[in-house]
């Protein structure tokens, strides 16, 4: 990759958010790295592994850890499940939010963002699960909104397939504003009292029930857990469909996105902030989008060729195939050699089956050869590779073409790619200013930090959180749960 300088001096620049993107199995967007003598990300049983990761990670500034996470196993390619076991494409996996605490007690300031379904769990339950853990981590927890994409999952969570694609965000349209009764509405902030002389632990007067009655859910509380320190995690969001960016607008604190090339993703991001604004009168500069990217690198451009090269002779085309039928439902063993992608209808991550079908690598197309290539180190993300200062240089080219406000980092090699980032890159990100020094609120919350905002834990005025939330002080009386 030639260094450019992609810098605009007429713009300020923007200080990036930056996560490292995890999966609780081996190898997660790189399947088959797991073969490298120096990878261990097999270790993801060992709690140790996690702790290592969390205290590495916050010695350096990341703002997060995004956990990604997965329901079922990835059986579309070859109609079996028998890649993805045999390759360990994201097979085994683990539940992550388990771990968080562990990580969060080692540590004071980093955030964890955990992957978690609408489709399959009741919200009565998930809402307890979330707010034990922003309690016990300290308010460091965030959200990330999925509606799940394997038939897989469905099959062994009560279905006989998936919901279709757009039913699936109208369900967690719904799931949302239940949480957001149980998070906001459903205790004042004040309500517990611990008032040892009265013998009041909280006063039955600021605890009511939500009375939710909808479509999919009948839940009429009150939430069983106290506010936590954030009351609502950090909304995170992933899905750029057509339904995916109208729950974005409304809901969500930041967007992953994971695509090709900036120009694949500019229009969905844009489009997202508009409707942001015009629909819900937010400021569209509030949502932050994080792109999916895994940075080889080296300390010359040779060097990180060669490790280049050397990852691709570990990486399992198997695996890659798997997880893209996965991703996709398409199945590329189905497709001759020559033969190339099409678009076709899905019921899995559809903005990723358009994305591929519409966007064409240079002097390229995409058969399945060109496909297991691509996702087989880094997923549907990009690899940027070079020196620290070319690939700042690539991670500029997004910020100008895509305006993304941040990275999702993956990993070639657990953890010695996150090494390779701290060491070589975010030198160079600090030297153009586009890194802090610090974290705004050290031992502060994940919204704070996140934001760059002392005192912002709760989300902000403007979402529509906010409107839910049942402020100390305010008589039961003249605070209404709002209704849909």
């Amino acid at each position: 990759m030639a260094s450019q300088n992609v810098n605009d001096e007429t713009r300020p620049k923007k200080r990036l958010i930056i996560n490292a993107f995890v999966e609780m199995c081996s190898g997660h967007q790189s399947p088959g790295l797991w073969r490298h003598p120096e990878d261990q990300s097999w270790r993801f049983n060992d709690v140790d592994h996690w702790i290592e990761l969390a205290k590495l990670l916050e010695d350096a500034k990341f703002h997060g850890i995004f956990i990604a996470d997965v329901l079922g196993g990835y059986d579309v390619y070859s109609q079996s499940l028998d890649p993805a076991v045999r390759s360990g494409a994201q097979w085994p996996v683990n539940e992550p939010l388990s771990v968080v605490p562990a990580m969060a007690a080692a540590t004071k300031s980093i955030g964890f963002g955990v992957t978690v379904s609408t489709t399959y769990e009741q919200p009565y339950h998930l809402a307890r699960r979330l707010s034990t853990v922003d309690h016990l981590t300290k308010g460091r927890l965030g959200w990330n909104i999925v509606t799940s994409y394997l038939d897989s999952a469905a099959k062994n969570l009560g279905r006989s397939e998936q919901l279709p694609h757009d039913d699936r965000y109208a369900l967690a349209e719904e799931y949302i504003k239940v949480m957001y009764k149980l998070f906001q509405s459903s205790w004042r902030d004040d309500a517990v009292q611990l008032d040892r002389k009265a013998g009041i632990y909280t006063a039955p007067e600021l605890v009511r029930p939500i009375n939710h009655t909808g479509r999919f859910f009948t839940v009429p509380g009150p939430a069983i857990t106290q506010p936590s320190p954030q009351r609502t995690p950090l909304l995170l969001q992933a899905g750029t469909s057509k339904a995916g960016k109208v729950f974005a607008a409304q809901h969500a604190e930041a967007i992953f996105v994971s695509a090709h090339a900036p120009q694949v993703c500019a229009g969905s991001i844009a489009e997202i902030r508009a409707l942001a604004a015009n629909a819900h009168g937010r400021d569209p500069r509030s949502i932050k989008v994080l792109a999916l990217v895994t940075p080889i690198l080296g300390r010359t451009e040779a060097e990180a060729r060669a490790k280049l090269a050397e990852y691709r002779g570990h990486a399992s085309t198997e695996g890659a195939l798997a997880l893209f039928g996965g991703w996709t439902g398409i199945d590329l063993a189905a497709y001759g050699d020559d033969e190339e992608l099409r678009e076709v209808e899905s019921n899995a991550v559809k903005s990723t089956v358009q994305a591929y079908a519409r966007f064409i690598p240079a002097g390229s197309k995409w058969t399945k050869h060109t496909v297991a290539e691509h996702v087989s180190i880094g997923g549907n993300g990009p690899i940027l590779v070079g020196t620290a200062g070319q690939v700042a240089d690539g991670l500029e080219t997004w910020v100008a073409e895509a305006d993304v406000d941040g990275f999702n980092f993956a990993y070639a090699l657990f953890p010695q790619s996150f090494k390779d980032i701290i060491e070589l890159l975010l030198p160079e990100l600090r030297k153009r200013g586009l890194f802090w020094d610090d974290y705004a609120v050290p031992g502060g919350t994940y919204r704070e930090n996140f934001y760059g905002q002392p005192g912002q834990k709760h989300p902000p005025s403007e979402h529509v959180a906010s409107n839910y939330q049942w402020r100390a002080g305010v008589p039961a009386s003249e605070h209404t749960i709002p209704s849909e």
